[in-house]
Parts: C-alpha cells; structure tokens; sequence
C-alpha cells in the first residue's frame, strides 16, 4: 500500500532520525571501550600496609572515574604465591588493559606476567621489585615503581646505632627472603649496624606477618640473653617483636625497630615500644603505579632510571 504524501514524509523523517541515532550509540560504546580498565593485584590484605595501599588506590579511581576502571584482589597471607598467580590469571580473563601489582615473590611471579605482557596487557611492578635477571631472561620490561628500600632501611638502623653502644649485639628479622624489598631492607640494615661497629647475632626469617615475627623474636632473645636491639623488616614484625620483648621482660632494655609506618604502631612509637620506623608513602604506592600504567596504555613513555621509577621514603620518630 502506498502511503499518502504526508505519511511518506513522517517516515523517512523517523527513518533519518534513526540512521542519524545509531553512529551517536556506537560513539557512546565506542567511548566505554576505551575507558581502559586496570587490575590492581595485592599481597596479604591481612596486612595492615596493603589494606592502606589499596584504600588509596580506591580513592584515587573515585576521584578519576570518568578516566579508568579498576578492578582490584589480593592474597590472605604473605607467602600464598599461588594465590596470586591465579589472580593475575582472572585478570587475564578479564581482559584488563594494564596489572598493577605487588609481587608476593620476586622470581615465581614473572612467567604469569609475561603471559599478560604477551595478550597486550601493559605491567607495572610496585612494593616489592621483580627480579631483573628472571625478567630479562624472559625478555621482558616491566618499570617499578616504589621506594629505594636499601636506603629507608639504612635511615632507620643509622637512627637506632645512635642508641646503642659499638659491640652491642643484634638481630635482623627479615621478610619473605625470596622477596627484593626484603633482600634490600636487610642489606639496608646491616649496612647501618656494620657501619656503626654493631654486631649482627641472628638473621631470620618473620615472613612479614606478626605471629611469625614474635616467634623469631622471642628465639632471639632466648639465644642471645644481652641482645640489644631488634630491625624488623616491616611493622606487622615489629609488633610481634615488641611482644615478645615484653614477655621475656626486657621492656626498655631492648631496642625495637620497624619499617612502612603503619597506623598500628604510633602509639607504641609515642611511647618508645618502637623506636623507628620508615614511611613509604602506603596510600599513593598503588595510585603512582596506576598512573604509570595508564601512560602506558596510551602509549606514551614512563619516565625510569634503569627500569625504576623512585618514590619517597623517610625516618620516622617519636611524634
């Protein structure tokens, strides 16, 4: 039937409006697609430090929604290695345009990495350095973005030698020693008690968690009845330290030292349960890796030296 003068007109008029709508619709889904979508892969989430790290990230994504998604998971404890790789892996499926992450292993991490690397998914490395050698040998490049460990380690045993007397026995308790934060912490600290004429009795391994910090603390103690002083790798340790300093009854006699300045801790900095600690910026850790990683997905250049981005650590005292 053919349509009257009139009707033809309204038809090719909601025809036009239609054919003119649908490049407006694809703009629209064309817009959501390039919203990139980050993957921001967390160690233990029972730590104090990265629950901090991940909040900031959470807050930074609210702040720039209009820029980039986030997706974001983490671990239940520091060693569960396995954990973590299936994470990355579901950011895998997920088809995220950029991992951000915080290696539980500076070595175990890297062939799951390099699958992501090789789907076009762009990598940023934070918190704890990925291995140079194993990520060369893949050939691959993944920037880091954190804090010089060695040296925030060094600040806080430098303050600590100030305290104690040359000779003066001490213990190291390290973090997962599989790990470069935890590798160069160490270095950090022995480098300050080597220079200061301290002696090292004991290094050993707290995994960064408190109960296994205490324990090794209170080994130490047992051994070494006239140890003075105690450089744990990361606060979650220090906590365990104090406690078992005070239940072998040394309050006050030995020194405690910790590192990452985590909320749990100031009191016991007020009141000298601690004595030390190194601040590395928790909430903007992720938030810088996120920004690297967004450069990247645009194409555009990070700003290394030798692969490292460097971000700030300082002492902290009493406050």
């Amino acid at each position: 039937m053919k349509l009257p003068f009139a009707g033809r007109l309204l038809a090719a008029a909601v025809l036009a409006a239609a054919s003119a709508a649908l490049p407006l619709s694809s703009a629209f889904a064309d817009d959501s697609a390039a919203k990139p979508k980050v993957g921001l892969v967390m160690k233990s989430l029972a730590n104090e430090f990265f629950v901090t790290m991940q909040d900031g990230a959470k807050d930074y994504q609210k702040a720039h929604a209009a820029d980039f998604d986030m997706i974001t998971n983490g671990i239940k404890n520091e060693t569960d290695t396995s954990a973590q790789i299936d994470i990355v892996n579901q950011m895998i499926l997920a088809k995220v345009n950029a991992i951000v992450i915080a290696p539980a292993d500076s070595k175990a991490l890297v062939n799951v990495l390099k699958k992501a690397s090789d789907a076009g998914i762009k990598v940023v490395n934070i918190d704890n350095r990925l291995d140079p050698e194993v990520l060369k040998s893949k050939n691959l490049e993944v920037p880091f973005v954190g804090p010089d460990n060695r040296k925030g380690s060094r600040l806080v045993g430098e303050y600590l030698a100030k305290q104690l007397a040359s000779g003066d026995k001490v213990g190291i308790i390290e973090g997962v020693p599989t790990t470069t934060n935890a590798q160069q912490r160490t270095a950090g600290f022995k480098d300050a008690m080597d220079g200061a004429g301290m002696k090292i009795v004991s290094v050993q391994s707290g995994n960064w968690e408190i109960d296994q910090g205490n324990k090794v603390a209170a080994a130490m103690l047992s051994e070494y009845p006239d140890l003075k002083a105690l450089l744990a790798g990361n606060d979650n340790m220090a906590l365990g330290a104090v406690s078992a300093v005070r239940a072998a009854g040394k309050a006050g006699k030995v020194q405690v030292v910790g590192y990452d300045n985590i909320a749990a801790i100031k009191p016991m900095l007020k009141d000298g349960r601690i004595l030390a600690t190194a601040d590395q910026a928790a909430a903007q850790q992720a938030v810088f890796g996120i920004q690297n990683a967004l450069k990247l997905v645009k194409g555009e250049k990070v700003e290394s030296v030798d692969g490292v981005i460097e971000t700030p650590v300082e002492l902290v005292l009493k406050q």
